[in-house]
């Protein structure tokens, strides 16, 4: 057991089960959105975490290029509305983006306060310094060097270690929401959820009155990823199972730029930000080619980037294209990408002196539950952000560094709706004995047949989808 779980457990509830435990808050996922929720939430009660993960292990975690906001003079909240808007192929959900552009700059500020740690400008060490991504018109990512989601994280969970009425449960997988049927606006009512602890194949069942969904996206459904081994899609699987909606799936966005490595289990991100301090594409002869898909050439939104790197890549037959960073030079590619520079090194390449081999790679799921803008889905107390909802902020393909945005405001949205839905239930009880918990996992179950079968699904959706 992590210290974190040592120290942030919960009691158990002796009344009905040694399996059960109960909370005003659970929190399905440990990512910016999951852990941001969790810290407003303590403000008002107890609050229950389960985790895949053991700390850092999440797609927040990976996160290099950083948090898009309007926090520049010189850029306005309708340039980087339209900008995603653009970016969203038309498919954008306006007042989402608005409530997305508009919020963003004190949920930013927030995040300092809690003790990020984000790049600041050599000139002037009071600014933050800004950079610029595919589909941006102004540079407006705030960044925590090339690893701004790990940093994020690292402020986040040091909060929530001195909230004694926050119980982490790591090493945990959410199985299947608890619902019952109810009246009014809602077929059913969300009660919490059931979850299997791995290590010793109980299932346990976590009872609240409001339950946020926070558990990521499904990128490990595809051969080719830059997601971590735990981005299986579970929300979205459980949420649909219980009857929410959900929307946009097929919209799955491929990151054009991971390094064409044979040998990792998960693709290393080459983060937009590159190209956004001068990086070029160049097919392995050497030519460019973006300048004839997008008058932005390289700095194209990512699913023009994605879709010309392969349609050059099937053209030519090469296995993957370059990107080259020598304009950028030396010293500011060591200052500006320091982990970017040390992980290439690790595996024999420096970039300093040679180019990237790069090559698409899926990336992030679009859609997901469905929400409105205060993150309640169509299922009674239960709300959702991050990449397990669809928000409709990000269209038919998200704008680079609006994700971790996105999970940061619609995460303080669902807080206050929570806080409703706490006071509307406060006099109403669940109870534990209803729910009898066993054990579901054995020794004999069929690994080689569920990991052929994984490795199937994988390459269906890599070859066809």
């Amino acid at each position: 057991m992590a210290d974190s779980e040592k120290k942030n457990q919960a009691p158990e509830k002796e009344a009905a089960s040694s399996n059960i435990y109960q909370a005003d808050f659970l929190v399905i996922g440990s990512g910016i959105a999951g852990l941001s929720f969790a810290l407003k939430a303590s403000y008002y009660s107890d609050v229950l975490i389960i985790t895949k993960k053991e700390n850092y292990e999440s797609n927040t975690n990976y996160a290099q290029g950083g948090i898009a906001s309007v926090m520049d003079p010189s850029d306005t909240f309708d340039s980087h509305v339209e900008d995603t808007l653009v970016c969203g192929a038309g498919l954008c959900r306006r007042e989402a983006v608005e409530v997305l552009v508009r919020e963003g700059p004190d949920r930013v500020r927030e995040l300092i306060n809690w003790g990020v740690r984000f790049t600041r400008s050599q000139k002037d060490p009071d600014r933050l310094s800004l950079g610029r991504e595919g589909g941006h018109s102004q540079r407006r990512i705030v960044r925590a060097d090339d690893l701004t989601g790990h940093e994020v994280e690292r402020a986040l969970l040091e909060e929530l270690k001195s909230r004694r009425n926050v119980h982490f449960f790591e090493d945990h997988v959410a199985v299947d929401l608890i619902t019952r049927p109810t009246g009014g606006d809602y077929r059913r009512r969300c009660l919490g959820a059931f979850a299997l602890e791995r290590h010793t194949g109980r299932i346990k069942a976590f009872l609240a009155r409001v339950t946020f969904l926070a558990s990521g996206g499904c990128g490990r459904v595809y051969l080719h990823t830059t997601n971590p081994s735990i981005a299986t899609g579970d929300g979205i699987a459980m949420a649909y199972r219980a009857g929410a909606r959900v929307a946009n799936l097929e919209f799955i966005q491929f990151h054009p730029t991971a390094l064409y490595h044979h040998d990792d289990e998960r693709a290393f991100l080459i983060s937009e930000a590159v190209r956004g301090e001068g990086a070029i594409l160049r097919k392995i002869s050497g030519e460019t080619f973006m300048e004839r898909y997008h008058t932005m050439g390289c700095l194209a939104p990512r699913d023009v980037v994605a879709r010309a790197i392969d349609r050059e890549m099937k053209l030519s037959g090469d296995k993957h294209v370059l990107l080259d960073l020598s304009s950028i030079g030396t010293e500011r590619i060591r200052r500006r990408f320091p982990n970017i520079t040390a992980e290439c090194l690790k595996r024999g390449l420096d970039i300093t002196k040679e180019p990237i081999p790069v090559v698409p790679s899926a990336h992030y799921v679009c859609g997901g539950v469905t929400t409105n803008v205060h993150a309640q889905t169509t299922i009674e107390a239960l709300l959702a952000a991050g990449e397990t909802a669809c928000t409709g902020v990000h269209g038919a393909n998200r704008l680079a560094s609006n994700s971790l945005l996105e999970a940061l405001v619609f995460a303080n949205r669902a807080v206050g709706r929570a806080i409703l839905l706490i006071d509307r239930f406060a006099q109403e009880t669940i109870d534990p004995a209803s729910y009898q918990l066993g054990k579901v996992v054995t020794a004999q179950y069929d690994g080689v047949f569920i990991s052929h079968s994984r490795e199937i699904l994988r390459m269906t959706m890599w070859d066809y989808v």
